[in-house]
């Protein structure tokens, strides 16, 4: 490859992209050209197309790399033309027509759901809708296990919520099918079922699966392992 691709960190659900700052300043050092676009958890169509819209303004190749609900954003955004390889961390690699609740659904054996707020939220001319949160208290140990006890109370009153929609809305494309991708597995996730990762990136066929002995937010964590994944994948892009 002539160009080194544009790495895109795409965040999940209640985080934001200071969720990646660890990894971001790593690679930044490092000299990559690295971007860090909203996700706004509003549906996972209107998520991945605007994720899909942002890498097709951006000149040159792009590598996107997807945490944990961003993982099914990168699925479907992936399809973008000028994608040369997607990375999962911690993420739902899904399949064309598959959602996350299916996916979830079939390794239940997670202690995200039964720590989970709903709320109800406007939407103009229609009903309203369903925002999805992590309860604050179980917050530092469901999703940020690992992090500094401080740091985590910080995330667990700014998170930023999924839309309900989100969990039961099926991937269009599945973009692994026609681009390279990589995979690392928290083997100490408390919000996803780490086997919902290994299954993902196994029917994926992916590259090189990383395991690490980590928490759900695996970039804040372990921000080299991190970061190294994600260079490797470049130098296997060539």
């Amino acid at each position: 490859m002539s160009q080194s691709p544009t790495i895109v960190l795409v965040h999940g659900a209640f985080a934001d992209a200071a969720s990646w700052a660890p990894v971001t300043a790593r690679l930044l050092s490092e000299g990559y050209t690295v971007l860090v676009p909203p996700v706004f958890n509003r549906s996972l169509s209107g998520d991945s197309a605007y994720i899909k819209s942002f890498v097709e303004q951006i000149d040159g190749p792009v590598l996107l790399a997807g945490h944990s609900y961003g993982g099914a954003v990168i699925t479907v955004a992936g399809v973008a033309e000028n994608v040369v390889g997607l990375v999962y961390v911690a993420g739902y690699a899904l399949d064309e027509g598959e959602s996350l609740g299916q996916l979830q659904g079939g390794f239940p054996d997670s202690e995200l759901a039964a720590n989970l707020v709903y709320a109800p939220y406007p939407v103009e001319g229609g009903e309203p809708g369903t925002d999805v949160s992590v309860k604050i208290d179980a917050f530092p140990q469901v999703f940020a296990a690992g992090v500094d006890p401080e740091a985590a109370r910080v995330l667990a009153v700014s998170q930023r919520p999924l839309s309900a929609v989100a969990f039961g809305e099926p991937a269009s494309v599945a973009a692994w099918k026609t681009k390279p991708s990589w995979g690392i597995v928290s083997s100490a996730d408390h919000t996803i079922n780490p086997d919902v990762e290994r299954f993902g990136y196994q029917r994926a066929g992916v590259r090189k699966v990383i395991e690490i002995d980590a928490p759900h937010l695996v970039m804040q964590t372990h921000p080299a392992e991190v970061a190294d994944v994600i260079t490797a994948a470049i130098a296997e892009l060539g």
